[in-house]
């Protein structure tokens, strides 16, 4: 939606003081854009049964609490504060529900099972395609279920779980759930370093596509702009990718 610099100073000043119902929307709609943006993005790693108009309203839900705790007089811009919001309440949303189906787990867990003991016949790290033929499947569908897996490993690794029930015993100290005890701060270590390793040993080209997407936000068709790429071969290049690094998370993890 177009607005000028002065109907949008105008719909914010209504909003800042008195929380104008219209100036609102009229706000909402202006970055609606930032919303499909960043549901396009994540959407690209999702299995293809997760409805966007799903991420779209978890989205809505970011960009509605990022209007109600942006402070307008701060040096920051707005849709710079509302991208961390919309982005974060999208990943929120899928940490709290399974968003990957039976069948996709179950085929997770055969395509672990047969990695595992393919690198204990060849003592060696094994490819898609060795995996494919072990256990009868094609070579793009074992991509796109570790892209799948990966994607949920990340979304857990902050999900740490707890060991201990504190039902039982009363305490007046406030519990910080998001804080890792030393054990897990010394896992959650391990496991980026592990990580920077397997990405020190990407290929060049292996590496730029993972910067690019995940540093940049570039999206595959632009990526394959920059590299005059497909973007099928972006798409192929950054699953690669990703299957070695999900073979190293699943170790650690």
């Amino acid at each position: 939606m177009g607005l000028s610099t002065s109907e949008e100073q105008q719909y914010w000043e209504q909003w800042i003081q008195s929380r104008d119902s219209h100036a609102g929307n009229m706000l909402v709609k202006k970055y609606l854009p930032l919303v499909n943006y960043h549901v396009q993005r994540i959407a690209v790693s999702l299995p293809k049964t997760i409805n966007k108009d799903e991420l779209k309203s978890l989205g809505l839900m970011g960009l509605y609490d990022a209007l109600e705790k942006f402070d307008y007089e701060r040096e920051l811009k707005f849709d710079t504060y509302a991208s961390f919001r919309v982005r974060g309440a999208i990943l929120d949303g899928l940490r709290k529900e399974d968003w990957l189906s039976r069948s996709a787990r179950e085929k997770s867990k055969k395509i672990d099972a047969a990695i595992e003991q393919l690198e204990q016949r060849y003592l060696r790290n094994v490819t898609p395609s060795e995996i494919a033929k072990e256990i009868g499947l094609t070579e793009e569908d074992v991509l796109q279920s570790i892209n799948e897996g990966f994607f949920a490993n990340v979304l857990s690794i902050e999900d740490q779980p707890r060991e201990t029930d504190d039902s039982d015993h009363q305490t007046y100290a406030i519990k910080d759930e998001k804080a890792l005890s030393p054990e897990e701060q010394v896992v959650k270590k391990e496991t980026f370093k592990e990580l920077v390793e397997v990405i020190q040993g990407l290929s060049e080209k292996e590496q730029l596509v993972l910067s690019l997407f995940y540093k940049e936000e570039l999206t595959f068709t632009e990526i394959g702009h920059v590299l005059s790429l497909s973007t099928s071969r972006i798409s192929q290049i950054h699953s690669k990718a990703i299957f070695k690094l999900r073979t190293t998370l699943n170790k650690v993890i």
